[in-house]
């Protein structure tokens, strides 16, 4: 046997019930308002330096091998503009950067391998 299924209509508010809702609305965007304006201000964060950060990285299996890899500022808090030994790479975040340095630094194999 099927169960008859209910079916809701929506309904056509009143006026009054109308208003009524607008008015609670806007009482409460007015109360949020009020209490904003009773917060103080937020302070504004510091300027965040132009060299935000920099890796050396120091090699010794082949030879004395040195190389610095500086992160400069751009306009996003995580990306940064990305110069080794002085010369740009490219724009990336750390992930990228640490990434970079690990493709770089291929295996060596260990004497026991010979």
């Amino acid at each position: 046997m099927a169960e008859a299924c209910k079916v809701c209509m929506m309904y056509r508010r009143t006026k009054k019930a109308a208003e009524a809702r607008e008015r609670r609305i806007r009482a409460m965007l007015e109360g949020k308002a009020r209490a904003r304006m009773a917060r103080p201000a937020q302070e504004r964060a510091p300027d965040l330096p132009d060299l935000r950060m920099r890796i050396t990285v120091e090699r010794f299996d082949f030879g004395d091998e040195q190389h610095v890899i500086e992160l400069h500022r751009t306009r996003r808090v995580d990306v940064y503009a990305v110069t080794i030994d002085g010369k740009p790479w490219r724009t990336a975040g750390l992930s990228a950067v640490l990434e970079g340095v690990r493709k770089a630094c291929p295996r060596v194999a260990s004497p026991r391998a010979c």
